[in-house]
């Protein structure tokens, strides 16, 4: 790479700021917790920091945060294996807010159905429906075939279809895209979202 074509390619420590959003709402999906996502992210960006030597500019910013993210989640759920799970959820309303909008009660029956799908089907949803990724990407910061993230996005959807009661031609009526878009590939744009 010439000296002119590092030039042109931005510095990736400032462009991480642009990537919380979507990394919170990740992590948030993983740990179903407010604090826990917010020190996940906050943890992330730590490491991110410390090895931005190792980001190859020009490649994808954003999975290699996620990448870090993920790794981070699954290695503290492997240290955490002796702790008291919260397996009623009791602790986790006591942290959290329900949302203020005009789709809460569904939203509720979302959070609910959705917390009850396996960590890995939440996992691939989030990447490919919410997040927007291809599944080509998911399955690589998943370390996964892409076959295996078609099949967790797929059998994620059916399961909360499923577990929302849902009928073929009925939608869920939310107000949050992001939310939607797990539930039906319509809202993003995502050739590879099928």
């Amino acid at each position: 790479m010439t000296a002119a074509q590092a030039k042109d390619i931005p510095d990736p420590r400032e462009e991480l700021v642009e990537h919380l959003p979507a990394m919170r709402a990740f992590a948030l999906s993983l740990t179903r917790n407010r604090a826990a996502a917010d020190d996940l992210v906050q943890d992330s960006i730590v490491k991110a920091w410390q090895n931005i030597d190792k980001f190859q500019p020009g490649t994808n910013l954003r999975a290699w945060l996620f990448t870090i993210l993920r790794n981070l989640f699954y290695s503290a759920r492997r240290k955490s294996k002796r702790e008291v799970q919260d397996s009623d959820g009791a602790m986790m309303a006591t942290l959290s807010e329900k949302p203020e909008h005009d789709g809460r009660l569904a939203m509720a029956d979302f959070e609910t159905a959705f917390a009850k799908l396996n960590v890995e089907q939440r996992e691939a949803l989030i990447l490919v429906g919410a997040s927007g990724f291809s599944y080509e990407e998911a399955a690589g910061m998943c370390g996964v075939a892409m076959g295996t993230i078609k099949s967790r996005v797929n059998r994620g959807r059916a399961r909360l279809v499923e577990l929302l009661d849902l009928k073929e031609d009925e939608a869920l009526e939310l107000t949050d895209k992001s939310t939607m878009a797990v539930v039906t590939a319509r809202l993003l744009p995502n050739k590879d979202f099928v």
